[in-house]
């Protein structure tokens, strides 16, 4: 009989964890999760931080509840990160730099990509 309890990905409350294993699935699992927790924090991730040009003793709401967002957005990446995951992006200054690290040390840039498509295809063609 299977033991009760909390597993990482059982939750909709949860994000799903990143432990340098299975880039790919943890991906798109993570964009599900923010796409559902709230569009907008997945749009700070993807697109980069909502913009304040106030200082901060000039803050309006609006300015406040930006700021939470950016905030929430790096928080909850965080909270999916292992802490070896977590210390390669920890310098990061917005989730959208932490995202996009990510990606590149698990997909890299579009040239490594290119090369290793190359590399595949003379393989088959070899075969």
């Amino acid at each position: 009989m299977v033991a009760q309890g909390n597993f990482e990905g059982q939750s909709v409350n949860r994000p799903p964890l990143l432990d340098g294993e299975d880039y790919p699935y943890w991906k798109t699992r993570m964009e599900y999760f923010l796409q559902g927790h709230d569009y907008q924090i997945w749009s700070i991730v993807e697109e980069g931080d909502l913009l304040v040009t106030n200082e901060k003793a000039q803050w309006t709401d609006d300015d406040r509840k930006k700021i939470s967002l950016n905030c929430k957005a790096k928080g909850i990446l965080c909270c999916a990160l292992s802490k070896k995951e977590f210390n390669r992006v920890s310098a990061c200054k917005s989730s959208m730099e932490m995202w996009e690290k990510l990606r590149i040390t698990y997909e890299g840039t579009d040239k490594v990509k290119e090369t290793r498509i190359d590399i595949l295809v003379t393989q088959y063609e070899r075969f």
